[in-house]
Formats: C-alpha cells, sequence, structure tokens
C-alpha cells in the first residue's frame, strides 16, 4: 500500500496524478486539514507533524510514503530518512516531492537545449519551503548556473483550503505575487507547494504564456513509476487492489466534498482520525 501524505488538499494532485499513471495499487491519503497550513510552521514542528502522521500511514499497512507535501518534504524530508526511519521504521521507505520536481526543472533545461547560464526560474511556494532553499541547493547539486528567484506566496494554501480558487481576491493577491517574478522576465516557473496545480491555469494567465510553468504531479508521478521499476524490492511489497482510503484531521463533510469534485470518485470511503 502506498501513503500520500500532505498538510491538506494539495497532495491530492499528487495523488489524481498516481491513479492515472499508477491505478494497479493501493493507495491511503492523510489530510492534516486541522493544523494546515505547514508553511507558516517552524522545522521542529514540521518535523513532528510530519513523524506522527508517518506512524499513522504505516499502521494502516503503508510500506512506502510519499510526503506530497514541499513544506515537510524541504523541512523533514532528510531528518526522517537519517533519523526517524533507521530508529523506528527500517524496512519503510519515504519519499519526498522537491528531487524529482528539480529534476524536471533539470531535464526541461536539457531537452529544450537552454544555455543553463542564462535561464531564470521562479519558484513560489510556503515560507517554509522557500526560506529552507531546497531548491536552490538541489539545483546547484546538478549544476545549474542560472538565476533562481523565489517567492512565498503564505495566502495561496489558506485559499485553496477554502475552495476561494475562482475568486477575484484570488486572481489579485496572485498577481500581486507574480508581478516581480513576471517583471524580471522568468522562463521556468515551479510550483514548489502541491496545492498550487490546483490554481494551474490562473498562475498560467497571470504569468504570461511566454513562461513555462512546471506542473510537479505529472512529474512526481512519472518519477515514482521510475523508482518503483529501479526497485523491485519494494514494488511487490506493494498490494494491488486498487484499494483507496482517505483520512482527514478536519472536517469529513468538507473533506468529501473536494475530494469527490477534484478526483472524480463516487462516495470516496472518509474517517476522520487523529495522528497527535
Amino acid at each position: 500500500m502506498i501513503g500520500v501524505f500532505d498538510s491538506g488538499f494539495g497532495g491530492l494532485t499528487i495523488l489524481k496524478s498516481f491513479l492515472d499513471k499508477l491505478p494497479e495499487y493501493d493507495y491511503v491519503y492523510l489530510g492534516d486539514n486541522a493544523r494546515a497550513p505547514y508553511g507558516s510552521k517552524s522545522h521542529d514542528t514540521i518535523y513532528q507533524y510530519t513523524c506522527e502522521a508517518l506512524k499513522f500511514l504505516f499502521a494502516q499497512g503503508c510500506d512506502l510514503v510519499i510526503l506530497a507535501c514541499n513544506s515537510a518534504s524541504a523541512e523533514a524530508l532528510r531528518q526522517v530518512q537519517q533519523e526517524f526511519l533507521p530508529k523506528n521504521f527500517p524496512d519503510k521507505k519515504v519519499l519526498g516531492v522537491v528531487v524529482p520536481i528539480v529534476e524536471g526543472v533539470t531535464e526541461f533545461i536539457e531537452n529544450k537545449k537552454l544555455d543553463s547560464k542564462k535561464v531564470r526560474v521562479g519558484i513560489i511556494g510556503t515560507r517554509a519551503t522557500i526560506e529552507s532553499k531546497v531548491f536552490e541547493k538541489e539545483l546547484a547539486k546538478r549544476n545549474f548556473s542560472g538565476e533562481i528567484l523565489a517567492r512565498a506566496c503564505p495566502l495561496l494554501v489558506p485559499l485553496v483550503e477554502e475552495n476561494w480558487t475562482k475568486r477575484p481576491e484570488t486572481k489579485t493577491i496572485l498577481k500581486k505575487y507574480l508581478q516581480p517574478l513576471k517583471t524580471n522576465n522568468i522562463n521556468i516557473l515551479v510550483l514548489a507547494c502541491t496545492h498550487y496545480p490546483i490554481l494551474f491555469n490562473q498562475v498560467q494567465h497571470a504569468i504570461g504564456r511566454k513562461v513555462f510553468v512546471l506542473n510537479p504531479p505529472e512529474i512526481v508521478a512519472e518519477k515514482l513509476k521510475d523508482f518503483l521499476k529501479r526497485h523491485p524490492e519494494i514494488e511487490t511489497r506493494l498490494s494491488k487492489n486498487k484499494k483507496r482510503l482517505f483520512y482527514t484531521t478536519d472536517n469529513v463533510q468538507r473533506f468529501s466534498k473536494f475530494t469527490s469534485r477534484f478526483l472524480n470518485l463516487q462516495s470516496p470511503q472518509i474517517e476522520k482520525t487523529k495522528i497527535s
């Protein structure tokens, strides 16, 4: 069974791509909506919340968990892999979304035969993700020598969680957030928060058609598919009954409405749970 964890609804964008590209597996989704957003919280708090979520998902039978949350991937993943798993769950695997997205950026540059030194990459995300500079670090590891312009957009996650995606207020806020990046003529825009693909069309309109907006869910799903091919010792442990289970730490009715619409599922099995 594959676990997918996010602070709220954002990880559903990742799960949707998993269901499209890897539908045969069983999935458990956990949204910690009661404590969302994570992006404004400290490293220690994000790490604590992530560990609590992992304990819950492992208890549900997950052998592999995807942190479908950039804040958790940026702030907690390394510590989870180096400390939490070896000490508590040495036979389990946890992956994040940052590295696949960074690989997506470098592959785009290579495929388009762009001069890395002349490329301007814009990154928008939560405060935690932007302040961690994890994308800058991962791009540097891959010898990216262009310019990086990162901008925290703390209001976007609450707007998505409240289903204000098509409100005029959201359009205004997006325009304000993206204007400095647009002025600096970026070539690529990275949506460094799994909530943001829900605003993909609005973002593309605001930033302009000349800018390539990276679509993280598709990239992450392709990278997971590749990972499972390369790691049969993990893949063979994953159940394949097309089961989909959903858990939220907040309002089930609200979660059900959002999930049904976004994933096009009829009467999804959703339960409220506590993970703290």
